[in-house]
C-alpha cells in the first residue's frame, strides 16, 4: 500500500513536466486515450512483418513505445474496471467478467472513476462516438459496477471554449464480431500462408485464416486511428494533447484473451506528448495499465489519491516496476481463478482451481474461436503434438513457471525444475504478498462480494 507521504511526493514531482500546473484549467493539456479492444502488440512499430500500421507507427516515432505493458486482467470488463479507477479490479469487487449488471453494485467508498476526478479539476470528459463521417468509437465502458454519468459528452467539440478535455475513443476492430467482417472488405488482405504460428497451434488452414483475419482487423484499426489523428490535427489539438494508445487486454485468439499468459495481457502502449516526451523512445521495463491512469491524472495536475495502485510513468516521481501482477476470475459462465507475476524474464502462474481444465465450456469461445474446433478434432484423432496437446489436458498444473527469454510462448513449464526452485519460491512469495496488500477478493464467493465491508478492508 502506498503511504500518503509517498503519494504526495510523486504528485509534487510530476508537474515539472507540465507547462502550467498552477494556471487555469485552460492551460492544462488535453488527454486522450485511444483504446483497441483485444489488441496484441502486433503493429509495425513493434516489428510485426505482415501488418500495415503507418499511423500507429507514426505515433510511436513521435512518442514513447513500451514493450512490456500489461493490463491487470485478460478480459475487457475486469481490465476496464481497473484502469478507469486506478485500482485492481480484484480489490474493488469488479473482477468477475460482466458482473453486477443488474444488482446496482457501486464502487466502494473512496474509489472513483477517473472521469469524476477530471471533471472536478475543470475538464470536459467525453467517450467519443462519430468523429468523422461514418468513422467513430463505440462508446464502450463495460464497467463491473454502476456508474452515474461516467462521461459528459460524446465528442471533445462539445466542451466550452478553452476548456481542456479528457476523452476516450474505443475501437472494436480487433474484437471478434462485425469488425472482423468489415476487415475482410479491405483492398489488401493478409496472406494466411505467411502467418507465423505459435507452437501451441497446429498448422491448419482454419487456424491460419483466423489469425490472418485478426491481422486484417488491426490494419483496419490503424486506418481509423489515422482518421482520428487527422481530425485532431484539423482542430489544432494534436500538439496540445497527451495521447495514450493501448489495448484493453490481449489478443482474442485461443490461449490469449481470458488467460494470463503474455498473449492475454500484453498490449501495445504508446504515449505521445509533444515537447514533453522524447520522440522515438523505447522503454522495456514492466508497465501496468493502471500506470496510464496515474500518469494521466498527474499530467493534469491532479494529485493521486492516497490509495492507488498506478504509478506515474514520467517525471521525477516515476518509479519503474520490477514486475506486474495480473488476474483472471470468472469469464462469462466459466468459473476460474488465476493469478500471475511476471517481469521481463520470468512468468509465474498460480491456478487456484487446477481441477478445472483450460477447455471448460465457454459459449463465446466456442462460437468465436474456430481454432478451438480444430484442436478438439485433431486431439480426438491423436494428431496433436505434445505442446499442442497442453491446452487439451483434463487438469491445469497448480503452478506454472516460464523463462520468457528461452520460452516466449510459455509452453515449457519449469515449476518442478530443481534448478528453478529458488525462483519459483521467490515469485510465489511476491504473489502471496500482493494478495494481502491489495486485499484480493477473488477467494470470496461471487454472491457475497456485494456485501463485503470494502471500506474497512480496502483502506485499512
Amino acid at each position: 500500500m502506498l503511504t500518503r507521504r509517498i503519494v504526495l511526493q510523486r504528485a509534487a514531482a510530476f508537474p515539472a513536466l507540465i507547462r502550467a500546473r498552477s494556471g487555469s484549467a485552460a492551460d492544462r493539456p488535453n488527454i486522450l486515450w485511444i483504446l483497441g479492444e483485444d489488441l496484441a502488440p502486433w503493429l509495425g512499430c513493434y516489428g510485426h512483418p505482415l501488418v500495415r500500421t503507418p499511423h500507429l507507427d507514426r505515433l510511436a516515432a513521435e512518442g514513447v513505445r513500451f514493450t512490456c505493458a500489461h493490463t491487470t486482467g485478460p478480459v475487457c470488463s475486469a481490465s476496464r474496471s481497473a484502469f478507469n479507477t486506478g485500482l485492481y479490479q480484484t480489490s474493488i469487487g469488479a473482477h468477475h467478467h460482466r458482473s453486477h449488471r443488474k444488482d446496482g453494485y457501486s464502487l466502494p467508498d473512496g474509489v472513483r472513476l477517473i472521469t469524476d476526478r477530471f471533471r472536478d479539476a475543470g475538464y470536459f470528459t467525453a467517450n467519443v462516438l462519430e468523429y468523422a463521417p461514418g468513422v467513430g468509437g463505440t462508446g464502450k465502458t463495460d464497467f463491473n459496477f454502476t456508474a452515474k454519468r461516467p462521461f459528459d459528452g460524446k465528442h471533445w467539440r462539445e466542451r466550452r471554449p478553452g476548456q481542456p478535455f479528457y476523452a476516450q475513443v474505443n475501437f472494436r476492430e480487433p474484437h471478434k464480431g462485425p469488425a472482423f467482417v468489415e476487415a475482410r472488405r479491405q483492398k489488401e488482405l493478409i496472406d494466411p500462408a505467411k502467418v507465423a504460428l505459435p507452437p501451441y497451434y497446429p498448422d491448419h488452414p482454419v487456424v491460419r485464416d483466423e489469425i490472418a483475419n485478426y491481422l486484417d482487423a488491426i490494419n483496419l484499426l490503424d486506418y481509423k486511428v489515422g482518421v482520428l489523428l487527422g481530425e485532431l490535427e484539423r482542430d489544432k489539438l494534436l500538439d496540445h494533447t497527451l495521447i495514450f494508445f493501448f489495448g484493453d487486454n490481449g489478443r482474442c485468439l485461443l490461449r490469449g484473451k481470458q488467460w494470463v499468459y503474455d498473449a492475454g495481457t500484453l498490449v501495445p502502449l504508446i504515449a505521445r506528448w509533444p515537447g514533453m516526451l522524447k520522440p522515438a523512445t523505447m522503454r522495456e521495463e514492466p508497465v501496468l495499465s493502471l500506470d496510464i491512469t496515474a500518469s494521466s491524472l498527474l499530467a493534469a495536475g491532479i494529485p493521486l489519491p492516497e490509495y492507488f495502485h498506478g504509478r506515474p510513468l514520467f517525471g521525477a516521481g516515476a518509479k519503474p516496476r520490477e514486475y506486474v501482477v495480473t488476474a483472471r476470475d470468472r469469464c462469462d459462465m466459466t468459473v476460474d481463478r488465476i493469478r500471475a507475476v511476471r517481469d521481463r524474464r520470468y512468468s509465474y502462474v498460480r491456478n487456484f482451481m487446477p481441477e478445472r481444465p483450460y477447455t471448460q465450456y465457454n459459449e463465446y469461445i466456442e462460437k468465436s474461436y474456430p481454432t478451438l474446433g480444430v484442436l478438439k478434432e485433431l486431439h480426438a484423432q491423436g494428431k496433436l503434438n505434445a505442446v499442442q496437446s497442453l491446452f487439451m489436458q483434463p487438469r491445469k498444473p497448480p503452478v506454472e513457471f516460464y523463462d520468457l527469454a528461452a520460452d516466449p510462448h510459455e509452453v515449457n513449464n519449469l515449476a518442478a525444475s530443481p534448478k528453478h526452485q529458488a525462483l519459483v519460491r521467490r515469485y510465489a512469495g511476491i504473489l502471496d504478498q500482493w494478495l494481502k496488500q491489495t486485499r484480493d477478493q477473488g477467494g470470496v464467493p461471487e454472491d457475497e462480494v456485494a456485501s463485503l465491508d470494502f471500506h474497512g478492508s480496502l483502506f485499512a
